[in-house]
Parts: C-alpha cells; sequence; structure tokens
C-alpha cells in the first residue's frame, strides 16, 4: 500500500495562514490572498491601518481571519487551553490541528531580531496524522491517534505555543470535540487574555464572500 497524495504549500513571504488553510483542505486555491484580504478588510473596515495583516500587504494574517475564513466554509476555530492534556479530545470529531508557534523573521538569508507567529496545520490524510507546516521540505509524518496525542502534549510544553481545533459548527455546539466535556472547562484568566486579541467574527458580514471549496475530507 503505498503513501497516500498529499497536497503541501510550502512558504511564501508571510502568507503561513493562507498556506495553512491550503494544506487543511489539501486544495490549492482553497483561498486565496485577495480573499484573505476582503476578510481582513471586513473585520476592520474604518481602519486605514488594518490590524489583521501585515500593513506593507505580505500577509501576516492573524487568528480572526482563519476564524472568518473557516466559519464561511461551516467550521468554527476552538481555542484549546493548554493547561488541559490533550488526551481529552476527541480526535474522530475533530477536523484538523492549527497550532500558533513563534517564528524568527527572515529577509532572505538574513535573521532579524524579531518574533513572528507562524501558522501549522496538522490533519489526518489516509489514516495518519501529518505535519504540514509550510515552512518543511515535505509533508511530516507524525502517527495514529497515541502519536497525535503525545505530539500536542510536547508542542504545548512550550509557553508561546497555542493550539485551535477546527470542528463542524454542530460539533462546537454541543462540545462533542471533548471525550468528557463535564471535566473540562477553560481557564478564565487566559481566556479573558486571549478574547483581548479576538473580535467577534460570527455576525461580521463579508461583501464577497469567498469561493466555495468541497468539504475537509
Amino acid at each position: 500500500m503505498g503513501s497516500p497524495e498529499i497536497y503541501h504549500e510550502k512558504q511564501i513571504r508571510e502568507l503561513c495562514a493562507l498556506h495553512a488553510l491550503n494544506n487543511l483542505f489539501q486544495a490549492k486555491n482553497a483561498f486565496t490572498k485577495p480573499e484573505l484580504d476582503i476578510i481582513c478588510h471586513s473585520l476592520s473596515p474604518d481602519q486605514w491601518i488594518n490590524p489583521h495583516k501585515s500593513m506593507l500587504g505580505f500577509g501576516n494574517y492573524d487568528i480572526n481571519v482563519i476564524m472568518k475564513a473557516l466559519q464561511l466554509r461551516g467550521y468554527d476555530t476552538i481555542w484549546f487551553d493548554k493547561r488541559k492534556d490533550p488526551s481529552c479530545l476527541n480526535l474522530s470529531n475533530i477536523c484538523g490541528y492549527v497550532l500558533n508557534v513563534p517564528s524568527d523573521y527572515k529577509i532572505g538569508f538574513l535573521t532579524l531580531p524579531l518574533r513572528r507567529k507562524h501558522w501549522v496545520t496538522i490533519r489526518e490524510i489516509g489514516g495518519s496524522f501529518y505535519n504540514l507546516d509550510s515552512k518543511l521540505d515535505a509533508p511530516e509524518i507524525i502517527g495514529n491517534d497515541t502519536d497525535l496525542i503525545n505530539y500536542l502534549r510536547n508542542e504545548l510544553d512550550e509557553k508561546e505555543k497555542q493550539l485551535f481545533l477546527v470542528v463542524i459548527q454542530e460539533v462546537e455546539e454541543d462540545q462533542s470535540w471533548l471525550l468528557d466535556k463535564d471535566s473540562y472547562c477553560n481557564n478564565s484568566s487566559i481566556m479573558d487574555s486571549l478574547e483581548a486579541e479576538i473580535v467577534e467574527v460570527k455576525n461580521i458580514k463579508v461583501e464577497n464572500d469567498v469561493n466555495p471549496a468541497g468539504p475537509l475530507r
């Protein structure tokens, strides 16, 4: 049995959020830069300098843009409280995982003394989980369910990393992304800090909706 065919979009400029979305949907142009720019404008239509992307126009989209883009496809994005152990996750009800990790800022071969946030998609393909980081030369296999839990546990041990879960809206509503929802509660102080960076995206209308793409497969 051969390896599954995997779409892996590689890093261009600061477009890691775009690459993460396309890698998640396993399709080139599931989203495009102009479409994400439209979402940025819809989130802050009255601001001359848009806070949701790079002022230079190279990308560097924030979590609000990813959340709104996924919402337009019928998916919700859930912040995972890293104080909890990933073993509480019901992996069968989660479509994909997006890691936010610190990254060095480079111009050509020059590394600048700046730290940016980098978006990385993890998802299951052909029965195994893969790291589809756009900075990798090729997809990196993680393994089975147990391997994924251990991988996420190790990643979240690092202070600056955050994990977001991608689920269909029904799963978000009934919290079936958890094995036992009664034992899980987001840490309020961490949530307050995170919510300061996240605008309410559910009721923001995008004038020109992004092109439809198929469901996560």
